[in-house]
């Protein structure tokens, strides 16, 4: 993995947890970081990093921190389920600066979008990468808006932007569900590299799952476009976390899981309805 382009790539949302995976992994791949966050950057500073504390409120700060950018790896912002007013920040404002500076930087953005900007489809049949977008709560309009903001910018001003609807990032699955969604950190590290190294990538969408032998939900994304595929995969913890699961039935049946169960008022639908 190691860097072919020596100017910096901006990585906001640095302090969080997948920030500072990355930030330790692609600063051993030789790459020089400008770190951002709203909160202090926990860790010692990688090798050729910097580190600025910035609010993505502040399109000026954000501004500053791409400059001379070859790509922007947008992790930051809230990234769980909060009410609107809390969303529309970070999410949204804050997304629009990002695209601002790539505009005019000629950057690469790679956006963590997530799962749950699709959360509503049922996990009973498989979903293409251009799939409608049916969102489970504000976190995962947020992500969806992400995505047209990132094809508005495409079209109408050339940016590149790589789209990676990240399904559960963590050390290890915890549950049931995760033997579906799990992607290692090294898996999503790869896919970084390649996003932003590859050649073009337009604005397209990449499911953001390791090899998991439970990931029968997710299909036809853009990851041969960027010459991706995951090495990792769940299946060595399915005796271990495979029994783990909710009493929900709204959690369980459709792919945000827990999100699409947060605050749901409607009557349960009856078997086999579809969104149109």
């Amino acid at each position: 993995m190691a860097e072919t382009d020596p100017r910096p790539v901006l990585l906001t949302g640095a302090s969080g947890a997948l920030g500072r995976e990355l930030a330790r992994r692609l600063a051993e791949a030789g790459w020089t970081l400008r770190l951002t966050d709203i909160a202090p950057f926990p860790d010692a500073l990688p090798p050729r990093a910097t580190f600025t504390r910035a609010d993505l409120a502040d399109g000026v700060a954000v501004l500053k921190l791409a400059e001379g950018c070859r790509a922007i790896v947008h992790l930051g912002g809230i990234s769980v389920e909060r009410p609107f007013e809390e969303i529309v920040g970070p999410n949204l404002r804050g997304l629009y600066h990002i695209y601002e500076a790539a505009r005019r930087e000629g950057a690469r953005v790679l956006f963590a979008s997530s799962n749950h900007a699709v959360g509503f489809h049922e996990r009973a049949r498989p979903i293409a990468a251009d799939a409608q977008l049916l969102p489970d709560g504000f976190y995962g309009l947020s992500k969806a808006f992400g995505e047209m903001m990132g094809r508005l910018y495409w079209f109408k001003h050339g940016v590149e932007n790589v789209n990676i609807r990240i399904g559960s990032s963590f050390p290890e699955p915890v549950n049931a569900r995760m033997l579906a969604t799990w992607l290692s950190y090294a898996d999503l590290t790869r896919m970084v590299v390649r996003a932003v190294e590859a050649k073009a990538t337009g604005s397209c969408v990449i499911w953001g799952a390791s090899a998991n032998a439970a990931m029968t939900w997710w299909k036809d994304d853009a990851r041969a476009l960027i010459g991706w595929a995951p090495e990792d995969s769940s299946d060595g913890f399915a005796a271990k976390v495979g029994g783990i699961v909710s009493d929900d039935p709204i959690e369980e049946r459709y792919m945000g899981g827990g999100f699409c169960a947060l605050g749901y008022s409607r009557e349960a639908p009856v078997q086999g309805e579809l969104f149109g």
